[in-house]
């Protein structure tokens, strides 16, 4: 049949919340209009401090209504579907029937939250290492941590039992956003937010529920599980003038949507440094994860679409490792008696790097550690008195970070997986030059830039 008319995609990011129109063009799909705004929902976490990471539900929405608001009426009254996705890991808890209130603003009906918890997002650090080792071994091929949707509930039902009372449903603050658009009484979860909440086996598509109730897990929180790309329903009011009835997809994961929206080839292999940095792959058709987890594995495999996994190595340090080396500079500068504004410093350590093109300087630069080696972090070797000028460092410091992703995904095994090419994206990449002749230098691939990765252009295009 013809194509949708119009696809709203958005995304509910951390620090940010995105809203996409993607049309029907004949040479495919098309962007016609975007809108962003910051949502500013950090709030404190009384019952986890320090450790804790909290959003404020209501200001993720208002910055939703905002991006919405800013969109042109005439188009959003064409939206026929609309996917959605966000942050994974996290989770937000409401009562079913009392979520959100819907109210008249502007051009349509618009909703806010109601009888809803903060979000406890993936950033979280309030379940311990003592703790994790404490809960059951989860039936899974990813591993628990810190910051995931069941670890979070383990940790409220054994330490505040009574703020889950005033609950019945669960999910991710996308999967909420879901459920209140098309008043579903069980909220639905996509594979893909399953799996990052731990504890869900990926074979069989579903929860750990034996597991779990051994452990005392209140269960009747896990929401139904169903397949990336399908319908969850449909919008029950005429949401700031997109029409009352229009499909809304399962919500999904800003990963996987960032990947979808510029993978286009098998043999790619998408690379994004961006805060931190990711090299991932889609692997071969009927590829299934191992049965457990490998905790010295940098390579993780998430779900994709289709019954299809991307294999992901996922580095905490990338574009924060060289902002930190900045404000580093910048400081020494200030203690010396000079002010030094660190945006003026970042094109000036780019300029004097391209200007060395080689460094044995050796700079390991893990100074937020890994996930698979929380413990190792940042080093610098082969420290000679010839190769100590800003450039010769941040040259290093570039190559550094490659070779970091390197190491976790090898050349080796990316040639092995059939991958030709390298699609380049991210902000790190795309405004430093000595990154890119890195990356070049240090993967034998040919390396396309410039296709940005766009989770809301992404969930659009699912649909």
């Amino acid at each position: 049949g013809p194509g949708p008319t119009c696809v709203l995609g958005i995304d509910l990011g951390t620090t940010s919340v995105k809203a996409a129109l993607v049309t029907g063009t004949e040479r495919g799909l098309a962007l016609a209009q975007s809108c962003s705004r910051e949502t500013q929902a950090h709030s404190d976490s009384p019952g986890a401090a320090p450790q804790g990471m909290e959003q404020d539900v209501q200001k993720i929405l208002r910055a939703l209504n905002e991006c919405l608001a800013a969109l042109p009426q005439q188009q959003l009254q064409q939206v026929t579907h609309i996917g959605i996705s966000g942050q994974m890991h996290g989770v937000v808890f409401w009562k079913s029937d009392k979520g959100c209130k819907w109210s008249e603003s502007g051009p349509g009906p618009a909703f806010e939250a109601d009888e809803v918890s903060h979000l406890v997002t993936w950033q979280d650090g309030r379940c311990s290492p003592t703790f994790l080792t404490s809960l059951p071994l989860p039936q899974s091929h990813l591993s628990l941590a810190t910051g995931f949707g069941c670890a979070t509930v383990f940790w409220y039902s054994k330490n505040s039992p009574d703020f889950l009372k005033a609950y019945d449903a669960a999910g991710t603050i996308q999967d909420y956003v879901v459920a209140m658009l098309c008043d579903l009484k069980k909220p639905l979860m996509s594979v893909q937010n399953a799996a990052s909440w731990g504890y869900f086996n990926c074979r069989n598509k579903s929860w750990n529920t034996e597991i779990l109730k051994k452990s005392g897990f209140p269960v009747h929180l896990l929401p139904e599980v169903g397949d990336p790309g399908s319908i969850a329903g449909r919008t029950t009011c005429a949401w700031h003038g997109i029409p009352k009835g229009a499909k809304v997809g399962i919500a999904l994961g800003d990963f996987q949507c960032s990947v979808y929206s510029c993978l286009t080839e098998r043999t790619d292999a998408v690379l994004n440094i961006s805060t931190s940095a990711q090299l991932t792959i889609s692997m071969p058709l009927g590829f299934q994860p191992p049965e457990a987890p490998d905790p010295s594995s940098a390579v993780t495999y998430f779900p994709y679409f289709n019954g299809d996994y991307l294999a992901v190595a996922a580095s905490l340090n990338g574009g924060n490792v060289l902002a930190t080396f900045v404000g580093m500079v910048a400081q020494w500068a200030q203690e010396l008696g000079f002010q030094v504004q660190e945006s003026a410093i970042y094109p000036r350590i780019i300029q004097a790097a391209l200007a060395q093109k080689h460094s044995k300087l050796s700079v390991h630069p893990t100074i937020f550690g890994e996930r698979h080696l929380p413990e190792l972090l940042a080093s610098v070797s082969s420290i000679g008195a010839s190769e100590l000028s800003l450039g010769h460092v941040t040259r290093a410091l570039c190559r550094g970070l490659v070779e970091n992703l390197c190491s976790m995904f090898p050349v080796q095994h990316l040639q092995e997986l059939g991958v030709s090419r390298i699609l380049g994206s991210g902000s790190a990449l795309a405004r430093n030059q000595v990154l890119r002749q890195e990356v070049e230098r240090i993967f034998p691939f040919p390396v396309v830039y410039g296709k940005d990765v766009d989770a809301a252009v992404g969930a659009a295009m699912v649909m």
